[in-house]
This record gives structure tokens, C-alpha cells and sequence, in this order.
């Protein structure tokens, strides 16, 4: 089966497209490459083109005989997104509304998407379900949102096929070293701490240290990118058995605040990461972790990288494999 991965030349996008192939799909990379890498696209054919240009997506679908379509491409810094929102709403929302028209005009009916634990806003509790309200703080993360609604939209009126997939925080590389985090500007924890202790960028700055967490920094819920690669690949078999449109939460279940990232990055290189003290920055809430059980009981998905060692060394690896 011919699957287009939209954004496959990026971070999430180009280790799915390896999981796709292993699994015996073939993936097609739809990219514009202005974040995304063409050496990231390793495991297909490379459709060099913008979601903007809705008569590429139609040929592209149509060219390679597309059956279904992962969607990662979009922008998605919180920060930015609160300065120009206008960007967030153009890229994530009306040329996503790009990518279902056009497969609605080509037929093709099944999609995964990309979503986002920022569509729960700072939510009452957690660990966070499915079900938990979603009240975005973020025009990025109300532009995932605007996503989830539009298939919901589209799954009545055309019968779309679908899932979306609330991601926490994605993180670590793949453990082959065939591809890895490279964002610019980079704003992951894992990335920057480990540039620091390489003394390729400043000392990494935590924001915060008086949140009512045990150490005081803030926690999330680190899923290896690996693990979220295998899950759009058990998303894609469940829609293609009948599953019914739904979403899922995509974490490990277990949080690790900011020093204990650090510890781990110190342990796994075995050298200091050189860090300061800055101010919280505004909306960050004291901790996210996900509920992943709907997963693994709909999808029979579970987290194979669990310890924060165990992330952190595979993206060392892949951070001293390439150059400053």
C-alpha cells in the first residue's frame, strides 16, 4: 500500500516513514522541505511540494495511487505561534483543509493525523485522558485543535476515516542513528541540554524552579519517537480493518522534571551539562503526563523506551554522529 506521509522530512514525519516501510508500506514523502531534510527521506520517493499548491496534492495522490495519508507537516512553536498567529492558522489549518479536499476529490478516505497534547490547555489534573476537555492556550495549539474538528467535520459529511494522535513530549532518535532531532531554532529539552554539555550552544536555561513539583521544575511525559513512529503504524492498521474515527494520548504515562533530564544527559555522557536559573515562562503548568491506556488497549501500543537513560542515550549518539 502506497501511503503519503506528509512531512515525512521532518523530525516524527521521516522516522514513521522507516516504521512504514519495515512494516511492509510504502511511503511516499510530501514535503516542502523548509524544516524538514532531504537526507531525513531515506525509505521512499520524495514529492518535493507545498500544502499551499492543492494541485500538487491532488497529483501526488493520484500519481502514486495513494490509499492513505499521514499528516505531520506544520508549524509548531508555541512561542511563535503567540506572535504570529496568522502563520499558525494559514499553515496548520487552511492547508490542512488543502490536504482534505484534495483527498476528498482523489478518493482517498483514511488519515493520521498529527495532534498534539496542546489542545488540553493547563488541564485540572492528571494524568490526562482522551476525554478531558480541550481548551487550547495557544493559537498552535488551537490550530491542532482546529485539525481534530475539520476530520470530525469531514468524517460525517464524506466518510473520512481517521485518527488523531495527541502527542507529549516527542524526544530521543533512532536507535540505528539513520535519523534524528535537527531543528532550527531548536526549543526541545533533550537536544539543548545535550548541545550544552557538548559546549555547541550556551547553558541550557530552566524555566522555572518553583513549581510544586518535588525538585521544583517542571515535568513531562517523554515518549521516544520511535515508540510514536510504531504508533501511527498500528493507527493506520486500525483504520484499515474499520476501526471507527477516534483519538489517542501518546506518552509513557511517566513524567521526569527538567533536572532529571539533566541528570540523565550528565550520566549518559558522562560529562556536566552547564545550566542556569531563568523565570517560568508564561502558561507552562507544572506537569503534563498522558493517560496512554486507550492505546495499548485499541491499538495493543506500548512504550518500548520508558527510562529517561534510555531516550537520553539515543539522542546523545545521534547528536555526536553529525557535526557542530
Amino acid at each position: 500500500m502506497n501511503v503519503l506521509v506528509v512531512g515525512g522530512a521532518g523530525y516524527i514525519g521521516s522516522h514513521t516513514a522507516k516504521s512504514l516501510n519495515k512494516a511492509g508500506f510504502n511511503p511516499i514523502v510530501f514535503d516542502n522541505l523548509s524544516t524538514g531534510h532531504r537526507w531525513a527521506v531515506r525509505w521512499g520517493p520524495l514529492v518535493e511540494a507545498d500544502l499551499a499548491n492543492k494541485p500538487a496534492i491532488v497529483q501526488a495522490l493520484r500519481e502514486y495511487e495513494i490509499e492513505a495519508v499521514v499528516h505531520f507537516a506544520a508549524n509548531a512553536y508555541v512561542g511563535e505561534s503567540m506572535q504570529n498567529p496568522a502563520k499558525y492558522f494559514r499553515n496548520n489549518v487552511a492547508n490542512m483543509l488543502n490536504l482534505l479536499e484534495a483527498m476528498q476529490e482523489s478518493s482517498v478516505k483514511r488519515i493520521v493525523f498529527s495532534s498534539s497534547c496542546t489542545t488540553y490547555g493547563i488541564p485540572e489534573r492528571i494524568p490526562i485522558h482522551e476525554d478531558f476537555p480541550q481548551a487550547a492556550i495557544s493559537p498552535y495549539g488551537e490550530s491542532k485543535l482546529m485539525g481534530e474538528k475539520m476530520l470530525k467535520w469531514f468524517g460525517e459529511a464524506y466518510g473520512l476515516s481517521w485518527v488523531a494522535l495527541r502527542y507529549f513530549n516527542a524526544s530521543g532518535a533512532d536507535p540505528d542513528g539513520e535519523t534524528g532531532e535537527v531543528h532550527n531554532p531548536e526549543t526541545h529539552l533533550i537536544p539543548l541540554v545535550i548541545d550544552a554539555a557538548l559546549s555547541r550552544r550556551p547553558p541550557v536555561q530552566i524555566f522555572g524552579t518553583d513549581y510544586p513539583t518535588p525538585d521544583g521544575t517542571a515535568i513531562r511525559d517523554y515518549i521516544h519517537v520511535t515508540d510514536l513512529a510504531e504508533a501511527h503504524v498500528l493507527a493506520l492498521k486500525y483504520l484499515l480493518e474499520g476501526g471507527p474515527p477516534t483519538a489517542f494520548n501518546l506518552g509513557t504515562g511517566q513524567g521526569h522534571s527538567v533536572l532529571e533530564v539533566i541528570a540523565a544527559v550528565e550520566r549518559v555522557g558522562g560529562c556536566p551539562v552547564p545550566a542556569v536559573e531563568a523565570p517560568r515562562r508564561s502558561g507552562d503548568p507544572p506537569a503534563l503526563v498522558a493517560d496512554p491506556s486507550k492505546a495499548q488497549r485499541v491499538l495493543g501500543w506500548e512504550a518500548a523506551y520508558k527510562s529517561m537513560d534510555q531516550i537520553a542515550e539515543t539522542a546523545w549518539r545521534f547528536a555526536i554522529s553529525r557535526k557542530q
